[in-house]
């Protein structure tokens, strides 16, 4: 049987992309292929705008609206640990990246955690970013909530064998 993972998805101020990442990935986690095979999922952001808050409510009712009511989380930043507790850790896009091979260089250069784009997991080809949907309307949520589960079943496909999207 293959080693359980660890995945924490990151954006700039963890209430909109990465929440829904970590939604998402909870979900599909929860389905018989991947039982016993996840062994932390968790979002967390670069920056702490929104320290201990929930997520958006407009991330909350895309969630909802596509059967995911369970998820609850409180906003918090990038910690040093995170590259040791962590086996993957997923940017929503390259300024994310950027500013988390920073962290990793400056205070955990031999931290575990693979460091990439949630993206390169697109499927197509061609590696996508996550665009923030905070200042924008309800389809940039929706958006980012299709990326989500197509990124999570492909990456957990090439990590696992299986279906991918």
């Amino acid at each position: 049987m293959p080693q359980p993972i660890s995945v924490l998805f990151v954006c700039l101020g963890n209430i909109c992309r990465s929440t829904m990442s970590e939604g998402v990935f909870h979900s599909i986690a929860k389905e018989e292929a991947y039982k016993d095979l996840i062994a932390h999922i968790d979002s967390c952001g670069t920056a702490a705008y929104h320290t201990g808050e929930p997520p958006d409510d407009r991330t909350m009712a895309t969630l909802e609206a596509h059967g995911i009511t369970d998820y609850m989380h409180q906003a918090r930043k990038l910690r040093p640990s995170d590259f040791d507790n962590f086996d993957y850790i997923f940017a929503m896009d390259r300024s994310n990246l950027s500013d988390i091979q920073r962290v990793k260089r400056t205070h955990k250069p031999d931290g575990k955690a693979r460091v990439m784009l949630f993206g390169e997991y697109s499927g197509s080809g061609k590696v996508e970013i996550v665009n923030d949907p905070y200042y924008g309307g309800q389809d940039g949520f929706e958006k980012a909530y299709e990326q989500a589960v197509r990124f999570s079943r492909n990456f957990l496909g090439e990590v696992f064998g299986g279906e991918k999207a």
